[in-house]
């Protein structure tokens, strides 16, 4: 059993049963998100270390209490304690967030591991996968740090409104219960619900492919399309979001949930999300790297269609958006061309695999 052992002492409970908070958590980035989930942390009552790269970032944030550049217009909480020096962010933490892009999480981990315990448990909150391996985040994590406690923080969830106490919903999944649970206690409040799940891959899954959607949807918002295509799209989207993670070990209820519909939804329809603001100017007929600049943070569904796109040709899994959004993006694929060649594939049943590989016979 992993809790006693992995988790050291257990948490303990003042007299009404309320779960304390004498413990640090080092969070690792200071993007928006990271920002966002150290600030909600800090007013929970954790000693929270924000660590961060940029001298400049770091001189701003000590002297505003605000993340300007990320995060503008939110005084951060007054407890918080930032870092540069990554082993005094790490001393005696119980928990440490992983809130830097998926393509940096592999260095981030090679430079500290020499300050990490394996009692600490690894709270992942990236959404991505990483280029050339194609791995998931958890099996970077497991090639770097071998048997660390694991879990994955995902859902729909803009940085922007958890960092105003607007209620929001996740799931954090670990092939460990206690460690779910015990993420779980640690991240709920009154306005941030938090529900288990022990499908560490479908969730890994769900929120990194929904970029790739998300993406797509601006595109049909760039190009001036209404409503309908962007339901097609999203309904469409999820289907081979399903089927690529069912492929890949999956459960694919997990796509039914808040790491699969959940965030598609709020990813595809809001101005908060980069994915969809870099689709939308990709529509207008932007070029990819005028799209990056004006964006000026880093878009994962960018990254993450090229992976997802070579996972579908490796897996023998027709994933159609993806490979159109990959041509429009590494194909110099007019997106209107990409369009044109959605809308006339050969003709289909509508329940055809969308899980199964067979038909539902009439």
């Amino acid at each position: 059993m992993v809790q006693k052992e992995r988790l050291g002492k257990k948490q303990e409970l003042d007299k009404g049963g309320i779960i304390m908070t004498n413990y640090t958590i080092a969070v690792l980035g200071a993007g928006s998100w990271g920002t966002a989930l150290a600030h909600l942390l800090a007013n929970k009552g954790y000693q929270v270390n924000l660590w961060m790269r940029s001298n400049i970032q770091y001189n701003t944030m000590v002297e505003t209490k605000e993340n300007k550049k990320y995060l503008p217009g939110i005084q951060l909480s007054a407890s918080l304690s930032y870092h540069l020096d990554i082993e005094k962010a790490l001393s005696g933490a119980k928990i440490i967030l992983v809130a830097v892009p998926t393509q940096q999480v592999r260095g981030l981990l090679k430079s500290c591991k020499q300050f990490i315990n394996k009692d600490q448990v690894i709270v992942n909150v990236a959404k991505g996968l990483e280029q050339g391996t194609h791995y998931r985040i958890s099996e970077v994590v497991k090639e770097e740090l071998n048997d660390q406690p694991y879990a994955i923080l995902s859902g729909p969830s803009h940085a922007e409104e958890v960092a105003k106490n607007m209620p929001t919903t996740v799931v954090v999944a670990s092939k460990e219960r206690g460690i779910a649970e015990f993420v779980q206690n640690t991240f709920m409040t009154d306005d941030f619900r938090v529900y288990t799940n022990p499908d560490v891959v479908g969730v890994e899954l769900g929120g990194a492919l929904k970029n790739v959607i998300a993406f797509g949807a601006g595109i049909v918002d760039g190009l001036g399309f209404g409503d309908n295509a962007k339901a097609a799209l999203m309904t469409r989207g999820i289907r081979e979001i399903a089927r690529l993670g069912s492929s890949m070990g999956a459960n694919v209820y997990t796509f039914a949930g808040l790491s699969g519909i959940g965030d598609l939804i709020v990813t595809c329809t809001s101005m908060h999300s980069r994915n969809r603001r870099a689709g939308i100017l990709i529509g207008q007929g932007k070029s990819l790297n005028e799209t990056l600049e004006e964006i000026g943070m880093v878009v994962e569904g960018i990254t993450t269609t090229k992976v997802a796109y070579e996972l579908s040709v490796k897996n023998n899994i027709d994933m159609p958006i993806t490979e159109q959004i990959n041509n429009v993006l590494y194909g110099d694929f007019n997106v209107k061309e990409a369009v044109i060649n959605l809308m006339t594939r050969n003709k289909k049943q509508e329940i055809e695999e969308v899980i199964a590989e067979e038909l539902i016979a009439w």
